[in-house]
């Protein structure tokens, strides 16, 4: 069964970085797109960003964009999220997510395997 077990949430000051991790089991891992999403409080989950399977094609929502960026090193079956310039309206439950497709998108249909989430709070 395939996991995925993200890392390097914290608390940081407002225009500060951070760069969260996402390992995954399984040796499928570069067969598929991922995704990160985040959920504040009191809101509905939200698609950040994703990269397709070679990493050569990602998407953005417009509201991080310039700012975040995704990678991914399929050696280390590991995507990243690396946040700049980060914002009090940033704060939120991070997860990453494992595609069904190998094309990166928004829709959280799309995506079938979660990790539990790493909190990300921004102070101002």
């Amino acid at each position: 069964q395939v996991q995925l077990v993200e890392s390097g949430g914290g608390l940081v000051q407002a225009g500060g970085s951070l760069r969260l991790s996402c390992v995954t089991s399984g040796r499928t891992f570069s067969w598929y797109a991922m995704g990160w999403f985040r959920q504040a409080p009191g809101k509905e989950r939200e698609f950040v960003a994703a990269i397709s399977w070679s990493g050569g094609n990602t998407e953005y929502a417009d509201s991080v964009k310039g700012r975040f960026t995704i990678s991914r090193d399929n050696a280390e079956n590991t995507v990243f999220l690396q946040m700049n310039s980060l914002k009090p309206e940033d704060t939120a439950v991070y997860y990453c997510a494992r595609s069904r497709t190998r094309l990166p998108g928004p829709a959280q249909y799309d995506y079938d395997t979660w990790g539990q989430g790493t909190q990300v709070t921004v102070s101002s």
